[in-house]
C-alpha cells in the first residue's frame, strides 16, 4: 500500500510540475516590434571557483547570449560546421551561426531553417541535429511531426521523411537527441520515457544509414539517469558519444539540473537497454539553465572542447547560455569490449 501511495504521489507531482512548467513558460517578455538586426552579444558570466572541475571536465567559460533580433532564442540543437564556428537550431524554426568564444570574430547568421515558409509552418520545431562534414549535409529531427529533414548547410532542403517507428512519441517528447556517427549510422533518442511510471529508460533507435532516405531502425532503450531526459548527444573522436540530460527541478520559475553521460554505440544491442556512465553533474550555484544542445570540438593539442547551450523557452525567467568544457579522452572511463 505504501508503494502504491508513493507511485500515486509521483504521478500527481509529475502532472503538477508539467502544468507549472507550462505556466512559467508562458510568462514571456513583452513582444517588441520585429527586429532583424544581425547582432549577437556574448556576455561572460562569473563562475564560482573557476576554473571548476566537473568530473573529467573543466568548466573554462560561460556566456549569456542576447540579441535585439526577434528570431534569436529557443535553441535545442548545436553543431560545429567549421573550426571556430557554431550553428544553433531552435524549436521556433530558426538558425543562429556565430563565432565561438576565443575564435576569430566573424559574421553572425540568423534566419529560418527552411526558406520555404509553407514548409516552415509545419516543420519548425527542431529538437536535434546531426552534421556530416564530408558531404556538408545537415539532418534535423522535428518534434511534433516526428520527422527528419536532410538539407544543405545553406538551408536548402533535400529530403523530408516522417519516421513511422516514432509515431507513438508525444507531440512534446519526440526525437530530442540525434547523432550521425562517422561510419554513417544514426542513433536517435526520445525525450519520452518507455512507460508512464518509468523514470530512467527512453525509447531509442539505431539506423544503419540515413533515416531520411528510408533506412530501417532497430529499436532499443537508452538507460539514462533517474528523472533526467536526454536532450542532445555528440560523437567523440574515439567513437563513443557524450550525452547531455536535463531535469526540471522546479516549475515556477523554472529551475534545472543537467548531467553529462558517456555511452558507446558499439554496445547497442537491439531490444536491450543501452547503458551509459555518468561523468558529471551540472547544478547550482553554477549558472545552469535548460541545457538542450551539445557540440564537440576536437583540438590539435589533444584536448576536446564540449559546447553546451540552453533553450530559454522565450521565458522571462530563463536565459540562453553557452558553456565551454575542456577534457581529454584519457580522463574518461576506458572503453569496454563490444558484446558478442
Amino acid at each position: 500500500m505504501a508503494a502504491l501511495r508513493s507511485t500515486r504521489f509521483k504521478r500527481v507531482l509529475a502532472v503538477a510540475m508539467a502544468v507549472g512548467l507550462g505556466f512559467a513558460t508562458w510568462l514571456r517578455s513583452p513582444v517588441p516590434p520585429h527586429n532583424h538586426d544581425l547582432v549577437l552579444k556574448l556576455a561572460p558570466l562569473s563562475l564560482p571557483g573557476a576554473p571548476r572541475r566537473l568530473g573529467p571536465f573543466t568548466l573554462t567559460g560561460a556566456w549569456q547570449l542576447t540579441s535585439p533580433n526577434s528570431d534569436v532564442g529557443g535553441y535545442s540543437a548545436l553543431v560545429r560546421p567549421a573550426p571556430g564556428r557554431l550553428l544553433a537550431l531552435s524549436d521556433r524554426g530558426f538558425y543562429l551561426e556565430f563565432a565561438a568564444p576565443g575564435a576569430p570574430i566573424g559574421p553572425v547568421g540568423i534566419g529560418p531553417v527552411l526558406n520555404d515558409q509553407a514548409l516552415l509552418k509545419k516543420n519548425r520545431d527542431v529538437e536535434s541535429a546531426a552534421w556530416d562534414p564530408a558531404s556538408g549535409q545537415l539532418w534535423l529531427g522535428l518534434e511534433g511531426r516526428n520527422a527528419v529533414i536532410r538539407q544543405h548547410l545553406d538551408m536548402r532542403p533535400i529530403a523530408l521523411r516522417v519516421i513511422p517507428e516514432w509515431s507513438g512519441w508525444g507531440s512534446n517528447t519526440g526525437p530530442e537527441a540525434m547523432v550521425r556517427l562517422r561510419d554513417g549510422r544514426f542513433v536517435v533518442l526520445c525525450e519520452c520515457f518507455t512507460g508512464w511510471f518509468e523514470d530512467t529508460a527512453h525509447p531509442a533507435f539505431l539506423y544503419g544509414g540515413d533515416p531520411s532516405a528510408g533506412s530501417a531502425g532497430q529499436a532499443f532503450s537508452f538507460a539514462g539517469a533517474v528523472g533526467y531526459r536526454p536532450t542532445d548527444m555528440a560523437e567523440l573522436p574515439d567513437g563513443r558519444v557524450l550525452i547531455v540530460l536535463r531535469r526540471l527541478l522546479w516549475p515556477a520559475p523554472a529551475r534545472f539540473a543537467a548531467k553529462l553521460m558517456l555511452a558507446d554505440p558499439a554496445q547497442i544491442v537491439p531490444g536491450q537497454p543501452w547503458q551509459a556512465v555518468e561523468l558529471a553533474d551540472l547544478s547550482a550555484p553554477l549558472p545552469v539553465d535548460n541545457f538542450e544542445a551539445l557540440a564537440i570540438e576536437p583540438r590539435a593539442d589533444g584536448w576536446i572542447t564540449a559546447w553546451l547551450m540552453s533553450d530559454d523557452n522565450e521565458a522571462v525567467s530563463q536565459r540562453t547560455l553557452l558553456w565551454q568544457l575542456q577534457f581529454r579522452l584519457e580522463d574518461l572511463p576506458p572503453k569496454q569490449k563490444a558484446p558478442g
